[in-house]
């Protein structure tokens, strides 16, 4: 049976064993701050690609999308574009993404907003700076101003994006939320956010 299309053997593979090694231990001995962007990419990529070159296809990444973050947060048609990562290097990208976000609403979920306001920019920086078209989302929040949910409540245009009240006021009732924060950004201008006022019922 022929290799996988994500796990050709090639030549290159086994001069980069060397390579992999160098960051690795590069990684474990300065920190990740030693490594540029192109090489976190390439050691996100080892486990999905272990047969490939990851070096050229991170390069390539870093190219098209302009940095680490950006091509994480690419929509998956466009990183199954770049030459040699296939699904499996786009479904790595994507999970890390997924990771990262999950960590910075650990922050914010269950806890009074009013408190940690700072932490909650964060997340919604994290969330929303890098869409490429408006969206609006609904912080959903209970008695004690905590954060219970967050949901996407609609998607746009570059510029514009849609919001139903009635179907606000249904979530609302189904998480049984006191209060309600609603967020959207604005791709046009460099990825800003804004949050009106809390809603009460």
């Amino acid at each position: 049976m022929s290799p996988a299309a994500d796990e050709i053997d090639t030549p290159e593979v086994h001069g980069a064993a060397g390579h992999r090694s160098r960051l690795r231990a590069r990684l474990l001995k300065a920190g990740p701050d030693s490594l540029a962007d192109h090489e976190v990419l390439e050691m996100m990529l080892f486990l999905a690609l272990p047969r490939r070159d990851t070096k050229p296809i991170a390069r390539a990444l870093v190219t098209k999308f302009g940095s680490y973050a950006q091509a994480i947060a690419a929509p998956i048609a466009e990183l199954l574009a770049v030459e040699g990562l296939g699904e499996a290097g786009a479904a790595a990208l994507k999970i890390v993404q997924a990771a990262a976000l999950r960590l910075v609403r650990a922050e914010v979920i269950y806890r009074p907003i009013l408190n940690h306001w700072d932490r909650l920019i964060e997340y919604l920086t994290a969330v929303l700076a890098r869409e490429r078209v408006e969206q609006a989302r609904v912080l959903f929040l209970d008695h004690r101003n905590r954060l219970i949910a967050d949901e996407v409540q609609s998607q746009g245009t570059i510029n514009h994006t849609p919001v139903y009240p009635r179907e606000l006021l249904k979530r609302a009732l189904d998480h049984h939320a006191t209060a309600i924060i609603l967020v959207h950004n604005h791709p046009t201008c460099h990825g800003s956010i804004t949050l009106n006022h809390a809603v009460y019922r």
